[in-house]
């Protein structure tokens, strides 16, 4: 199984591993792709008002500016580690023992605008660029990496479930995968979907995942995984509903 996790625009700065080394991520076939974005990163990062205007910052991002000018050099850490927010502050893979952090190595994938998926291991440094963004020289993040990608995540024998936001999910669209959508249903039986509560849940659901590590190779051993853990898990088409606390 592979887990496709959408990125996070909020991250922790700073880490304690070596430089950025593209050659060691995995999906090592969107080399090329990450390094023509690099380069355009870093150039944009030659004109800060430039890049604020780009990447539509803010004064108060100052650090975001000062991250991409680094981005070769600045210190690594795991990119599960890297970011923050809902999902990522409920997975809380920091806590996680070291059999469950070398699950999510193996079966989880981050996507990102800049590089593209990487493992939740890969060491990545901080940086500040989202689906939306368009770097100078290259053409619209989805041209830029969606067919490369669509084929480096594509083996045609792991069951993908694809965890990503929509916009993330058009970077690498991978035929053939399930993919989730966080709802709840309410009190006149609709059901809706979700914001806040479908980060947490997604991020739950990871570290559930990566806590008891089963072998599931399809949607039914999903589901069936699924009801013995807490998860409710319905199918709507190709898409299978997670229900929210």
């Amino acid at each position: 199984m592979l887990l496709l996790l959408p990125p996070s625009e909020s991250k922790r700065l700073g880490g304690s591993g070596a430089p950025l080394d593209v050659s060691v991520l995995a999906f090592s076939a969107l080399a090329p792709l990450r390094e023509r974005a690099l380069d355009a990163l870093v150039a944009l990062s030659a004109d800060p008002v430039e890049m604020a205007r780009v990447l539509k910052l803010t004064p108060r991002q100052a650090d975001d500016v000062e991250a991409n000018r680094v981005v070769r050099t600045a210190a690594t850490m795991p990119a599960v580690d890297r970011f923050t927010g809902v999902l990522y502050d409920a997975l809380d893979a920091g806590s996680l023992d070291g059999r469950a952090r070398a699950w999510l190595g193996a079966h989880a994938a981050i996507q990102t605008a800049l590089l593209g998926p990487v493992s939740a291991l890969d060491p990545i440094p901080a940086f500040r660029l989202s689906a939306g963004h368009r770097l100078p020289g290259l053409p619209p993040a989805k041209r830029h990496w969606a067919d490369d990608t669509a084929r480096a995540l594509t083996d045609g024998s792991t069951f993908v479930v694809d965890l990503r936001s929509e916009a993330y999910r058009a970077l690498g669209p991978v035929p053939g995968s399930v993919y989730v959508r966080v709802v709840a249903a309410g009190e006149d039986g609709a059901v809706r979907a979700l914001n806040h509560f479908n980060k947490k849940a997604k991020g739950q659901l990871v570290r559930a995942l990566a806590s008891t590590r089963p072998e599931i190779g399809s949607v039914g051993a999903l589901e069936e995984w699924g009801a013995a853990a807490g998860f409710v898990f319905e199918r709507a088409g190709d898409d299978l509903l997670l229900f929210a606390e």
